[in-house]
């Protein structure tokens, strides 16, 4: 009998059974996949470490966080820059005086201001009531047309005019030189990986993988006095309210017989004609590697409504979601052996700090 059947070996699993563990639990952690870490998992082609379910880069503000991860990884320095690519414009973003200077050539911080204002002016709405609205009061038509607008709707698969405004509550200006994506105090990607990262973290824990706890639930429960659960919420209840919304994302990974393809690890397509919203190129997730090699590994990734058996990525945040949610959340709350976590669990976008956070202060609360 094990203290703990956890289902899904992502971070957050990974996290709550490395806690459990070092406070003297049993646990058992199951995946129906073939792999741990979920999906930060990274694999080894061509010598470079490819993100298989997309980029992630680690980035917090949160120094116990930060200092927690650096005891079972070695963390790199990368900076996450990406470009925008607008019908072969380039534009960095975030959007700061580079952007500004490119699409206006606008030279000081009180000019792009100024450019800003007069945009905003010109097509402010007092309450804004979808995104566009909100987008274009926030930064104005150009940047909207250009950096916001198509890449919103293929990522989300629905116009600007029909996705709330509380989905863009902010977009970043800076009207410095500043490149730097995340506005963090720490930055960076593990040398070794993060599958290296979890299976650091899994250490002497009890793993389990193809395994669905869905498919045989029943029987799973049974060895073990708690479940912590990190699944879809609404598949656990077998979908008896109806199926939560998620965006899925879909990849097509090639090795190509060059050094360098983009120069840059992210690239976002802007264009309503690219049907794809970027390309990753990995080995350049990798600080300081001054194209290593003779092969590269590239990523376009295409959103897509989810379907079932696609892998949820996500949630679609909007209120019909989340009042369906609410009434989930009411019926779990009444499964008193079971914790419901992370982002599946909780239906909400975590970040990983985020996830890492919440994991500790629920495993830290549970085993008190």
């Amino acid at each position: 009998m094990y203290d703990y059947l956890i289902v899904g070996a992502g971070l957050y699993g990974a996290v709550f059974a490395h806690e459990a563990t070092a406070a003297g639990k049993h646990c058992l952690v199951i995946d129906k996949r073939g792999h741990i870490a979920g999906n930060i998992y990274t694999e080894d082609v061509e010598g470079i470490a490819v993100h298989r379910y997309g980029a992630h880069i680690f980035h917090t503000n949160n120094k116990q966080v930060w200092d927690y991860v650096n005891r079972f990884a070695t963390f790199n320095r990368y900076t996450n820059s990406p470009v925008a690519n607008y019908k072969g414009e380039l534009y960095n973003m975030p959007f700061n005086m580079n952007t500004f200077n490119k699409m206006w050539g606008v030279v000081t911080p009180a000019e792009a201001q100024a450019k800003i204002q007069e945009q905003r002016a010109a097509h402010y709405t007092p309450h804004p009531k979808n995104l566009e609205e909100q987008a274009i009061n926030l930064v104005g038509v150009d940047i909207y047309e250009k950096l916001v607008k198509h890449y919103t709707e293929k990522q989300w698969g629905r116009p600007c005019t029909a996705l709330p405004a509380f989905i863009i509550q902010r977009l970043p200006v800076r009207l410095t030189f500043d490149n730097n994506y995340f506005n963090a105090l720490y930055q960076g990607i593990p040398n070794e990986g993060y599958t290296a990262l979890v299976a650091h973290l899994l250490d002497g824990v009890d793993v389990c993988l193809h395994t669905d706890y869905l498919a045989d639930r029943e029987s799973l429960a049974k060895t073990a006095r708690k479940v912590v659960y990190t699944g879809p919420i609404d598949a656990y209840f077998d979908y008896r309210l109806g199926a939560l919304q998620y965006r899925s994302v879909r990849f097509e990974t090639e090795t190509l017989d060059m050094p360098n393809y983009q120069g840059n690890a992210v690239i976002n397509y802007t264009d309503a004609e690219t049907p794809f919203t970027r390309i990753i190129e990995h080995k350049h997730f990798v600080f300081g590697s001054t194209e290593p090699g003779t092969k590269t590994v590239i990523s376009r990734e295409y959103s897509a409504e989810w379907q079932p058996g696609d892998e949820p990525y996500y949630p679609v945040n909007d209120e019909t979601n989340g009042a369906l949610y609410d009434r989930y959340r009411k019926l779990a709350d009444n499964e008193p052996d079971v914790l419901f976590g992370g982002r599946l669990g909780e239906y909400k976008y975590y970040d990983m700090d985020r996830v890492i956070e919440v994991a500790l202060q629920r495993a830290h609360a549970e085993l008190a």
